[in-house]
C-alpha cells in the first residue's frame, strides 16, 4: 500500500508526461508482483463491487473525528473529494502494517455480504493502521474512483518501457474480461490469456483532431474522407458461431441491439468489424438524443424498437478469416471490407460507411459544410497506407468537425470543483432569458483560463447572493459563450431542452446580461435541425 501510494503522489504533483511515465516504470519495476494487476485493473477503470456505501462511511468518520456534522459538510465543501475529506479529518494512527495493496483490496471484496458491524470493525481497523495520505488512498479503494490523469495509452507506453513488450500487444491484451486476482503480471502483459474467449475485441483505433487546413496533409490521393458519425463506437465480433457487439468503453452490449443479431447469420466466422451503432429510420441517420432512448436498457419494449430502430454504420475490418489484419493498410482492409458487407443479405441495418469523393480540398470543405444535414459532426480523413493503431497516432487519422452551436448565457449559479480545482468556484450554472426570467440551459466546467478562473472565483465570492450546501446563486451579470454539439427536447431539464456536450466557450466581457439569447432562441435552432 505504501509504494501505491508514493505512487498516486508521484503521478498527482507532476503535469508532464515524461515524469508520469518514469513514476509508473518506477513502480512496476519494483512493485510487488501480485499488486500490479490490481493496479493495471484500478487505471483501465475495472471497478469493483463497492463493499460499503458511501452514507456509511461518512456517518463513521463523522463519529471517530468527533465533529460535528455540518463542519464535515463544510470541509468536505472546500476540500471537494470525500475521500481526502474524512482521510483529514480523521484522527491520528495508532498503528502501522506493511500489509500489500492486494490484501486491502481483497479484505475490501470479503465485505460484501456482511453485516454494518463488522463493516465498521474493519473500516476503523483500517483507518487506525493507515497515515493520511495511506487513508485517502484505501477510501479511493472503496469508491473504486481514481482520476488520476493516466490515459490507456500513457499506461500501455509505461509498461512496454518496462517490460520491452510491443505497446499494441499489451493494449490487446488488458482490455476485455481478466481477473487481477487469477493472473500474474507477466501473464497479462505477455497476453496469455488472449483469444481463449470467442468474444476478445480489439484496442480501438481514435482520431486527432484537426487543428491545421487539410492541405497541410498533402495530395488527396492519399486519403480517404468519410462522415464522423455522431453514435456509440463499436466492434461485432463473430467467432465460433458466436456473435458479440462491444462498446468502445469496453462494454459487452450484445443484449442491446438485438437488431444486429442476425451478424450472426450473415458474417463470416473469424471477422471482427469496426463502426458506429446509429439509430436509423427509412435509410436515414437519426439524432443523437433518439439513440440515446436505446442506451443502457436492460430490456427493449416494442415501443423503443419501432421510435429508435438501430443500424450498423461499417468503417473496418480488423479480423478475416480468423488472421488479425490490422497491420494491413486501410486501403487493403476496405477492400475486404466492402466484399464482405455485399455478402449480407439483409438490407438497412449493416451498411457500408460511405467514402465521401472529392478532387480538391476545397471542394471537400464544401461538402463538410453540410454535415449536419445528414446528422453527422463532420468529416474523417484517413490515410490510406495507415495501419489500424491502438488508440491514437498522430498524422494518420483526423478527424474535422463543422464548428459548434453557440448561445450566449449568463453565469447564475456557481459550485467548487473537485481536486486541484477544490477551493475555487469552477462548476458553473448557466441560463437564458424566457420573457423576464432567466432560466437554466446547460453546466459547464471547462473552457476558462487558469486566470479566468480566479476572476469568477472571485467574483463569487463578492457577489453570491444565496447559499443552497455547496451551490451559490450570484448575481445575474457575467456573460459566457458556450459552445454545444446538439441540442434535443428533454422534460428532465426545466427548460425542457438538453445541449449536448456544453462548454464555455469564451467569456463574453463585451456583452451584458440584457443582450443574451432567449429561450425562443434555442426552440427556433432546435426546430431547425429536425
Amino acid at each position: 500500500m505504501r509504494r501505491f501510494t508514493q505512487l498516486i503522489q508521484q503521478l498527482e504533483t507532476s503535469n508532464k508526461t515524461n515524469d508520469k511515465i518514469a513514476a509508473l516504470v518506477s513502480y512496476f519495476s519494483t512493485a510487488d508482483e501480485k499488486d500490479k494487476p490490481y493496479v493495471i485493473a484500478m487505471f483501465t477503470g475495472k471497478k469493483p463491487k463497492r463493499p460499503v456505501p458511501t452514507a456509511l462511511i461518512r456517518q463513521w468518520a463523522t463519529e471517530l473525528s468527533e465533529i460535528p456534522a455540518w463542519l464535515f459538510a463544510e470541509s468536505y465543501h472546500s476540500v471537494g473529494d470525500l475521500s481526502e475529506t474524512i482521510a483529514l479529518v480523521l484522527p491520528p494512527a495508532r498503528h502501522t502494517t506493511d500489509r500489500k495493496l492486494h490484501e486491502w483490496i481483497n479484505d475490501l471484496a470479503a465485505l460484501n455480504g456482511k453485516s454494518d458491524e463488522q463493516k465498521k470493525e474493519f473500516i476503523l481497523y483500517a483507518w487506525d493502521n493507515l497515515d493520511t495520505q495511506e487513508r485517502f488512498i484505501f477510501n479511493k479503494l472503496i469508491s473504486g474512483n481514481f482520476r488520476i490523469g493516466v490515459s490507456n495509452k500513457m499506461l500501455v507506453n509505461a509498461i512496454s518501457k518496462q517490460s520491452d513488450t510491443d505497446s499494441n500487444k499489451i493494449m490487446h491484451s488488458i482490455m476485455g474480461k481478466w481477473n487481477p486476482g487469477e493472473i500474474t503480471y507477466d501473464e497479462l502483459i505477455a497476453g496469455s490469456h488472449v483469444n481463449t474467449d470467442n468474444s476478445w475485441p480489439y484496442p480501438f483505433c481514435l482520431a486527432y483532431a484537426l487543428e491545421a487546413e487539410p492541405a497541410s496533409l498533402g495530395g488527396t490521393d492519399e486519403w480517404q474522407a468519410e462522415w464522423k458519425w455522431d453514435g456509440i463506437r463499436g466492434q461485432i465480433v463473430k467467432r465460433n458461431g458466436e456473435l458479440f457487439i462491444w462498446s468502445r468503453g469496453e462494454e459487452l452490449v450484445t443484449d442491446q441491439f438485438p437488431e444486429l443479431h442476425f451478424l450472426r447469420e450473415e458474417l463470416p466466422d473469424g471477422t471482427v468489424i469496426d463502426g458506429e451503432i446509429l439509430s436509423v429510420k427509412d435509410g436515414q441517420v437519426q439524432a443523437f438524443s433518439i439513440l440515446q432512448q436505446r442506451l443502457n436498457r436492460k430490456t427493449i419494449n416494442k415501443s423503443q424498437l419501432n421510435d429508435a430502430p438501430i443500424g450498423f454504420y461499417i468503417y473496418d475490418l480488423l479480423e478475416f478469416e480468423t488472421k488479425d489484419i490490422r497491420t494491413a493498410p486501410l486501403s487493403e482492409r476496405r477492400s475486404l471490407l466492402e466484399d464482405i458487407v455485399a455478402g449480407i443479405i439483409t438490407p438497412g441495418v449493416a451498411i457500408l460507411s460511405p467514402v465521401i469523393q472529392f478532387s480538391n480540398w476545397e471542394q471537400l470543405a464544401e461538402i463538410r459544410q453540410g454535415s449536419r444535414d445528414n446528422n453527422s459532426e463532420g468529416i474523417m480523413l484517413k490515410k490510406l497506407s495507415s495501419f489500424y493503431h491502438s488508440g491514437r497516432k498522430r498524422g494518420d487519422w483526423w478527424k474535422w468537425k463543422i464548428n459548434p452551436y453557440t448561445v450566449d448565457t449568463v453565469m447564475i449559479y456557481a459550485q467548487k470543483g473537485s481536486g486541484r480545482r477544490a477551493n475555487h468556484f469552477t462548476d458553473y450554472t448557466f441560463a437564458v432569458r424566457d420573457g423576464e426570467n432567466l432560466i437554466t440551459v446547460a453546466k459547464a466546467y471547462s473552457g476558462l483560463t487558469d486566470k479566468e478562473i480566479k476572476e469568477v472565483d472571485s467574483f463569487v465570492k463578492k457577489n453570491a447572493i444565496e447559499k443552497f450546501g455547496p451551490v451559490r446563486t450570484v448575481k445575474p451579470e457575467l456573460v459566457f459563450e458556450i459552445a454545444f454539439e446538439g441540442i434535443a427536447e428533454s422534460k428532465r431539464h426545466k427548460a425542457g431542452l438538453a445541449l449536448r456536450f456544453p462548454r464555455i466557450a469564451r467569456w463574453r466581457k463585451d456583452k451584458v446580461a440584457a443582450e443574451i439569447n432567449t429561450l425562443d432562441d434555442l426552440r427556433q435552432l432546435l426546430a431547425s435541425t429536425l
